[in-house]
C-alpha cells in the first residue's frame, strides 16, 4: 500500500481509507466480524479510517474504538459532524454549541483522547462560517483534534471558507470529501481545482458509485428494487426509467474495458479515482471480509493514458450521469423565493 501526504498537514495516509458507514445496524451488525475487517485491512497497509457520529447512530464509531484498541497510535482516525443526532433544533449543524459538544461524544465512542480529522460533514447555511472555523481551531489548540475538514462542499463554499480563515487568523479546512466516480464526476470541474489550489488533501467516497459499479447491475439483466442498494433508492436502479439508460449504457462500456485489460469492474473504478492528481486517497467501505478482499485486490492496478482516455470517451471528464446521494444543495436551488422577484416587479415594463 502506497501512502501520501494529506494536503498540508504532513499526515501520511494510505491510497486507500476504510470507511465504516457499513459498520453497524445499517449494514453489517456483527461488531466482532467488523472488528476482523478493521485489523485485516490494517494488516494490508491501510492506515487511515473513516467514520462520522451518524453512522448507525453511532455505533459505527462504537466498534471502530473497539477495533483500534491497542492499536490506535498507528491509526489515521476521522470522524465526522454535522447531521442530527436526536431530537431537538440544536442536536446537529455546524454551530460552536453542537461541534463542542458533539466532539465529545464521538471521542468517548471512539474510545480515545484525539480526533486525527474532524471534519464538518456538510454545509450549514444557518451558521456563519466563522462560528464554524473557530470552534475547530479551538479544538486544534485544545488538543483534541489534530487537523479539520469538510465533506460534499461545493468549490464557492470552499474558497469562501478559506477566505474568512485568512481574515480572521482562524485555523483553515485542511480536506474535503467528496463524492467521486467514473459515473460522477462533475467535481473534477472546480471543486478537485480549487482544493489543489489551496493545498487541500481530497478523499474521495462512493468510487463505486453507491454500488452501481459493483458489476451486478448491467442493461438487460433483472434489477431487484426491494433489497440491497436499490431498495434505499430504487429510482437509481430502474432500469426501466429513462434517466438511467445513460448510466446502464456507460456501465456496459466500462465493464467490457474492465474485461479487456484484465480486471474487475470494482477494481477499475477504486483505480480510477487515485489516478487523478487532487485525489490523496479513495474510501472504500465495505460490509463484510469478501467485498474488503475484493477492493483490495487490485490496489495494485496502475491504468495508463491509453485506458484512462477510453473513459473520458465513456463519461466525458467534469459530468454525472447521476446525482450522487447527499449532496448538499445550496438554498438558491431548494427555496425558490431566493429565484423570484416579487410578482409586481418581474416584468420590464
Amino acid at each position: 500500500m502506497r501512502y501520501r501526504v494529506l494536503g498540508g498537514t504532513g499526515i501520511q495516509v494510505s491510497v486507500h481509507c476504510l470507511g465504516t458507514m457499513m459498520f453497524g445496524a445499517v449494514g453489517n451488525p456483527d461488531h466482532d466480524d467488523c472488528v476482523r475487517i478493521v485489523h485485516a485491512a490494517l494488516d494490508r497497509g491501510i492506515n487511515v479510517v473513516d467514520t462520522a457520529d451518524m453512522y448507525s447512530a453511532g455505533e459505527s464509531e462504537v466498534i471502530v474504538g473497539k477495533a483500534l484498541r491497542g492499536r490506535r497510535d498507528d491509526v489515521v482516525l476521522a470522524t465526522k459532524v454535522h447531521f442530527p443526532m436526536g431530537e431537538g433544533p440544536n442536536r446537529g449543524g455546524n454551530s460552536r454549541r453542537w461541534i463542542v459538544r458533539e466532539v465529545e461524544e464521538s471521542l468517548r465512542r471512539l474510545g480515545t483522547d484525539w480526533i486525527d480529522l474532524y471534519q464538518v460533514h456538510r454545509p450549514d447555511h444557518t451558521t456563519d462560517v466563522e462560528e464554524t472555523l473557530g470552534a475547530l481551531t479551538d479544538l486544534v489548540r485544545a488538543g483534541k483534534i489534530r487537523a479539520f475538514g469538510c465533506s460534499t462542499f461545493p468549490a464557492e463554499e470552499i474558497v469562501q471558507a478559506s477566505h474568512v480563515a485568512e481574515r480572521r487568523a482562524l485555523g483553515r479546512f485542511r480536506t474535503e470529501q467528496p463524492p467521486y466516480s467514473m459515473l460522477a464526476r462533475g467535481i473534477e470541474a472546480s471543486v478537485l481545482p480549487v482544493c489543489q489550489r489551496l493545498d487541500m488533501g481530497v478523499l474521495v467516497w462512493s468510487p463505486l458509485a453507491s454500488g452501481f459499479l459493483s458489476g451486478r447491475y448491467r442493461s438487460g439483466r433483472p434489477v431487484d428494487l426491494g433489497a440491497g442498494r436499490p431498495a434505499l433508492t430504487p429510482a437509481r436502479f430502474d432500469p426501466a426509467l429513462p434517466a438511467n439508460a445513460a448510466k446502464y449504457a456507460a456501465v456496459d462500456q466500462l465493464v467490457a474495458l474492465a474485461d479487456e485489460i484484465g480486471c474487475t469492474l470494482p477494481e477499475l473504478a477504486v483505480a480510477f479515482t487515485v489516478a487523478h492528481p487532487a485525489v490523496t486517497s479513495a474510501i472504500i467501505g465495505p460490509r463484510t471480509m469478501e467485498q474488503l478482499d475484493g477492493l483490495l485486490a487490485g490496489a495494485a492496478l496502475t491504468l495508463d493514458d491509453a485506458v484512462l482516455n477510453r473513459i473520458d470517451e465513456i463519461v466525458v471528464p467534469g459530468t454525472n450521469l447521476y446525482q450522487p446521494d447527499g449532496v448538499w444543495a445550496p438554498p438558491a436551488l431548494t427555496d425558490a423565493s431566493l429565484r423570484r422577484r416579487p410578482l409586481s416587479e418581474r416584468a420590464a415594463a
